[in-house]
């Protein structure tokens, strides 16, 4: 059985405007109350059979996983946990409280993440967000004053923001740091072209590296040894269980993903499977070995020699700076 679980709560305030993933806004306390105990006994049956062999990695996601009260998994989550688990949970910036990060402390979790986006206010109130600046740095050093492991997630693209901010978060004392680019799903107006999308994480990258943060994955930084367990796993090839409304899990062939009617399954070949698992690895400092598919040496030798990937020995090939620009393109001429 995987090592890995990650846990779903679609609970929003409002919808963000540039978020076009599942989420439920409105939801009442008695529907959130309602779908943690579904999902302490989805834990309770997918783990009831595992004994004393703990976790490696729980995440909890959303949404925001912190509007609803989460001290009643407690009870199916304990036998879960060892002292080497990482247990990450991701917070908006309003969910942090000193109540509520008792209470995240007291369920097991370790490692915050905690969703900031932009540091521009007014970038912020067109996101929808709900807070200023000021609030996330606030809520940020609460949250860090009593979780070491603790990180920010921004959003990079966004119609307006040229991410003059980044100064403000030399003090914020980050151990992590993924910057995404925007998904224009939802048809927002003005958003940059790729170039000027490009400029900016580049000037992302090279603050987070001053900083002493080390680039490990395209849109992940993370002092050594802080880097995100949970990521790097599903990246390494690793299996991980979804539970929840919009989780996706991977078990083997088996591929899930968990939506409001019940749990969808799909079956890979081993030869897409092996393929997968190989491919999700360029994405990180690893980097790929095609060993197991010598039809792809040539179209990698092609890259490395225009500078998007390094060549080492085994032969592992590593994407360059300018290769992780381009990462998807690489990926799609080896599929």
């Amino acid at each position: 059985m995987a090592d890995n679980l990650y846990v779903h709560f679609p609970f929003c305030r409002s919808r963000c405007s540039y978020c076009s993933l599942y989420s439920r806004t409105g939801a009442s306390a008695a529907d959130r109350a309602a779908y943690v105990a579904r999902i302490a006994g989805d834990i309770a049956r997918t783990f009831g059979s595992r004994g004393a062999k703990t976790l490696s990695t729980v995440y909890f996601g959303g949404g925001s996983p912190a509007l609803c009260d989460l001290a009643p998994l407690k009870g199916a989550l304990a036998p879960l946990l060892g002292e080497d688990t990482e247990f990450t949970v991701e917070l908006h910036p309003l969910d942090v409280t000193s109540a509520k990060l008792d209470e995240l402390m007291s369920i097991g979790a370790n490692r915050i993440s905690m969703g900031v986006q932009s540091l521009d206010d007014g970038v912020l109130r067109a996101m929808g967000r709900g807070y200023a600046a000021a609030d996330a740095a606030r809520a940020f050093a609460l949250a860090k004053s009593r979780f070491g492991n603790a990180g920010v997630d921004l959003i990079v693209g966004y119609p307006g923001d040229s991410v003059n901010w980044l100064g403000s978060l030399r003090d914020w004392g980050l151990a992590h740091c993924s910057a995404y680019s925007l998904q224009n799903e939802r048809g927002l107006k003005g958003v940059p072209d790729d170039d000027a999308v490009l400029d900016r994480i580049r000037a992302v990258a090279a603050f987070l590296k001053a900083l002493g943060l080390e680039r490990y994955e395209i849109s992940n930084y993370a002092l050594p040894g802080f880097e995100c367990r949970h990521n790097f796993a599903v990246w390494r090839g690793e299996d991980y269980i979804g539970l929840g409304e919009g989780a996706c899990g991977r078990e083997g062939l088996r591929r899930t993903r968990v939506t409001k009617g019940g749990c969808e399954t799909s079956e890979a070949t081993p030869e897409e499977d092996l393929k997968e698992r190989t491919l999700f690895r360029l994405r990180t400092r690893d980097g790929i070995d095609p060993a197991r598919f010598p039809e792809w040496t040539p179209v990698l030798d092609g890259f490395a020699a225009e500078g998007l990937l390094e060549k080492q020995s085994g032969p592992v090939y590593l994407l360059t700076e300018r290769g992780t620009e381009v990462c998807d393109s690489i990926l799609a001429e080896l599929v």
